[in-house]
């Protein structure tokens, strides 16, 4: 296949960045130029304890992975919206991640409906959730990118061409533990969300986003990415995630068979509900019986504008 190989541009810094003091547009920037950030301090200890203590028997209770994907050292747990509160209102629903994503993955469009100019915004809405329990002995996870799951085609660009709005998905991973280059941290390829589609990863151009337990890791799914070999031999790597993307997109864990609408209406407020997907995306998409979709679960929701 021909194609243009990018896999020697300079490779960008990566920032690393506290979150007590680091601003939206600090994040922003730093995506947009290296493709991901770290940030310390999202998480308290008390808040990762809470959320083990949520999880630890559902990561006790996966079975291994029937494939090449996911090494077989790994257990994962998924559907956290109706398993751990702690974890969606600290780690899904913080401001950080948030910000970040109105920022790069809302959507405005105008349309015209007979004589009126309508102006349709779509918010962004969850991806995914997951933990992810790496075990000692772990091989490497293969570099992909994420957003492949929307078939995206990338073409090659400076990071100064970048289009806000271009990315589909933001991941968001924290350490549980002390995650590092031996125990199976994440590595990516900084910048390779500039890359053309056709060029394929490289490992020699990988870096280790190594965090102390409750540092945050924010990467745009269109970087080149994967879990690295758990090469101790009694070191877990643990790492609470989760993805946001784009309003109107399909998401990648489907959050209503996944999760227990019964156990949803008594955890949620209807703001973190239609982040997790039971809203519609202006214009009017997604409506339930040609209203509002927390009407589903009982939630008084006027229809109102559409648009």
């Amino acid at each position: 296949m021909a194609f243009n190989d990018d896999r020697d541009r300079p490779l960008p810094e990566v920032k690393s960045f506290d979150s007590a003091t680091v601003t939206n547009e600090d994040i922003v920037a730093a995506l947009i130029k290296a493709g991901g950030c770290v940030i310390k301090n999202v998480l308290t200890p008390d808040v990762l304890a809470e959320i083990e203590k949520d999880t630890r028997e559902h990561i006790t209770a996966d079975k291994p992975w029937d494939g090449t994907f996911f090494p077989i050292q790994t257990r994962r747990v998924n559907g956290l919206a109706s398993k751990s509160k702690i974890f969606m209102e600290k780690l899904v629903n913080n401001k950080i991640l948030q910000d970040c994503s109105e920022t790069m993955l809302s959507s405005t469009v105008q349309n015209w409906v007979g004589d009126v100019f309508e102006t349709s915004t779509s918010h962004p809405q969850l991806h995914n959730t997951i933990v992810f329990s790496i075990g000692p002995g772990a091989a490497p996870q293969p570099l992909h990118r994420d957003d492949m799951v929307h078939h995206r085609i990338l073409q090659r660009k400076d990071s100064l061409d970048y289009t806000m709005g271009q990315d589909s998905a933001i991941g968001f991973f924290v350490g549980g533990k002390k995650t590092s280059k031996a125990n199976g941290a994440t590595r990516f390829i900084p910048g390779s969300h500039l890359w053309d589609h056709a060029t394929p990863p490289s490992e020699e151009l990988a870096v280790y986003a190594e965090l102390e337990a409750g540092d945050g890791f924010i990467m745009l799914a269109s970087c080149y990415h994967g879990g690295s070999a758990n090469t101790t031999e009694d070191q877990e790597r643990l790492v609470y995630s989760c993805f946001m993307t784009k309003g109107y997109l399909r998401q990648e864990e489907n959050q209503y068979l996944n999760n227990k609408p019964e156990v949803l209406n008594q955890f949620y407020s209807d703001e973190m509900l239609k982040l997790i997907g039971y809203n519609l995306s202006a214009p009017f998409l997604g409506w339930v019986k040609e209203g509002h979709p927390l009407a589903a679960l009982g939630r008084e929701q006027p229809l109102g504008d559409m648009y």
